[in-house]
């Protein structure tokens, strides 16, 4: 009777062990299970945020935003890694086209956008501001010009530069090709327009600096934000120019760097966040070390 007792006992307890031992396998498993589903919806979720944006932005257009584009490009890339912003220096007019006509997501432009090209469904958001430099050469004398007489000298009224403190020698205007939005900005601010004497037409700012940098007697006018030290950047009226004078207006030679999409159609999800971000705070940064005058 002692044994059979004794054996149910041991019965019972092995029979107990087991099944506490099921619970915590249970339990266990249903651990592992809650682990995995969490760690699939984080996975899941890095994976959507990598994937947010991906595809081309297009821009194209004004050879003077050329820093301030690329600065954005380059942070917007390096934060949307799927996203390759492209940009095609073709001159502000080109820029304007390819948005018309919609081989550019977005136009840009170095000036305002004429009635017409408004009157044919584009729409002008400017992004930056832009002094544009009047430039002479680092032998050049010369350091402050007043509006008049930047109008005569592009004009050819004033031929010699010893009229405005300069050396006796004579005067050689480089510019920008007719569609450029420096040519249109320097021409209508001072009052020349088909009116100028030029000895050369070139189609990039970076030509109008090397071509006054390689002639004693050139000046030209070319985007505040690509000025260097192969150039002297003259005063205007007693004025400098730099991101303070054009913000307050004192700087009178200025124009703005305009963004031309199309109205009323909606920009793909990547070329309306790269977009927005040109007009954000984080942008203006960017954009004031690119020499621009940022709009925020």
């Amino acid at each position: 009777m002692k044994m059979k007792r004794f054996m149910a006992m041991a019965i019972a307890c092995v029979m107990a062990a087991g099944l506490v031992a099921c619970g915590g396998s249970e339990s266990t498993a249903t651990t592992s299970t809650a682990g995995s589903t969490a760690g699939s919806t984080t996975a899941s979720t890095a994976e959507e945020t990598t994937a947010d944006l991906s595809g081309a932005v297009a821009t194209g257009g004004s050879t003077s935003v050329e820093k301030v584009i690329g600065a954005l490009s380059e942070a917007f890339m390096e934060a949307n890694p799927g996203v390759d912003v492209t940009y095609d220096p073709t001159g502000s007019s080109a820029g304007v086209t390819g948005a018309a006509d919609g081989t550019l997501d977005i136009g840009l432009s170095s000036r305002a956008l004429k009635e017409e090209e408004i009157s044919k469904g584009l729409k002008e958001t400017t992004f930056a501001l832009d002094g544009i430099a009047i430039v002479v050469n680092t032998e050049n004398t010369a350091t402050d010009l007043s509006l008049e007489q930047i109008a005569k000298l592009a004009t050819g009224e004033i031929t010699n530069w010893s009229e405005v403190g300069g050396p006796d020698a004579p005067v050689v205007l480089i510019g920008r090709e007719a569609g450029s939005g420096t040519r249109d900005g320097f021409e209508s601010i001072v009052g020349v327009e088909d009116k100028c004497a030029y000895e050369q037409e070139l189609t990039s700012t970076g030509a109008v600096l090397a071509g006054v940098a390689a002639n004693p007697n050139a000046f030209g006018y070319v985007s505040l934000a690509s000025v260097d030290d192969t150039v002297k950047m003259v005063t205007v009226d007693g004025v400098a120019a730099s991101e303070e004078t054009v913000k307050d207006g004192s700087y009178k030679i200025q124009r703005p760097f305009v963004f031309a999409t199309k109205e009323g159609e909606e920009l793909s999800a990547q070329a309306q966040a790269f977009y927005d971000f040109a007009l954000s705070e984080e942008a203006a940064e960017l954009i004031a070390a690119a020499g621009a005058v940022p709009m925020v």
